[in-house]
């Protein structure tokens, strides 16, 4: 009799179906997070590529005012730094997504272009015909 009741439950199937649920769930959503936010990342991996172009065209040609709106349109904060010698400039954006999962994650790009001969940044961070 207790022979019988112990192969009866281990025959009974029910509640298997809502154990594998709860366990596939969980899994799913996290890599369904890790998706979106992968997404996302090479979103603002493309945003921050085209603002460190935009800038070091911008800029080495003498476009400071074109290039200051250019950043200020940019949402978040990037940071901006400038690299170059006498003939190309350089620009180095650095900057992180909003939210999201991966949101520790920092996105850097490089633009660089050459110097135009009326202005532009030069090496050490100052404008061309500045001391």
């Amino acid at each position: 009799m207790a022979r019988t009741m112990f192969r009866e439950l281990l025959a009974d199937t029910r509640g298997s179906v809502t154990a594998e649920f709860a366990i596939t769930i969980p899994a799913v959503l996290l890599v369904l997070g890790l998706v979106i936010g992968s997404v996302q990342l090479a979103a603002q991996r493309v945003s921050v590529t085209s603002l460190a172009g935009d800038l070091a065209r911008l800029e080495a040609r003498g476009d400071d005012t074109l290039a200051a709106e250019r950043l200020r349109s940019f949402t978040g904060n990037p940071e901006v730094e400038r690299l170059g010698d006498a003939r190309i400039l350089c620009v180095r954006v650095t900057t992180g997504p909003r939210s999201g999962i991966l949101a520790a994650v920092a996105v850097s790009a490089l633009g660089c272009a050459a110097r135009s001969s009326e202005g532009g940044w030069r090496a050490g961070g100052t404008r061309a015909g500045e001391g």
